[in-house]
């Protein structure tokens, strides 16, 4: 069975139209989703008898938004999401397999007999897609992050994931693009 799993900030209908002539597509809300708001926060699948959670995995704003101001004034150094993946297993105790996204940031973990898995992002913040976006003329609050963001040192190269299931086993890798 091939399946497209999306974990969220799709940001427009197009993208997953397109997926879906590839496709079946199963997708969940973002935080930047606005025009999906049809879209489920959390969707449940099941294949080959594996129970997979889908979720975007952002947080209350509450955590989000010290978080976000931690990495942006450290220029991207400093991670802010460590605890993200340990708090899904607790949030989804019943699942096989947690597939989230909202870090843009690749992780694969097993975690009391789960696979907590972020394939990281197609769209990757750097110099270049700052500088884009701020030709848009954004908000206020994004335009201040923007101008930090396009001096962050370090970012990741985007990214997609596959799951594969092989005899009981289930095999996650990451794709940098």
């Amino acid at each position: 069975m091939e399946l497209i799993v999306h974990a969220g900030d799709i940001t427009g209908r197009t993208t997953l139209d397109e997926l879906e002539r590839v496709a079946p597509v199963e997708a969940v809300r973002g935080d930047h989703d606005i025009e999906l708001a049809e879209l489920p926060r959390i969707r449940e699948v099941v294949v080959q008898g594996k129970r997979i959670v889908i979720t975007h995995g952002d947080r209350s704003r509450w955590l989000e938004e010290p978080a976000t101001f931690l990495w942006t004034v450290s220029l991207g150094y400093l991670r802010p999401h460590r605890g993200l993946p340990q708090s899904l297993r607790r949030r989804f105790p019943e699942a096989d397999v947690i597939v989230f996204g909202h870090t843009h940031r690749s992780h694969i973990e097993l975690i009391d007999g789960a696979l907590l898995f972020n394939p990281g992002a197609v769209h990757q913040w750097n110099p270049a897609s700052a500088r884009r976006r701020l030709n848009q003329k954004p908000g206020w609050f994004e335009w201040c992050w923007l101008q930090v963001a396009r001096h962050l040192r370090r970012y990741p190269k985007p990214s997609v994931g596959i799951i594969e299931f092989e005899g009981g086993r289930i095999l996650p890798r990451v794709i940098e693009l």
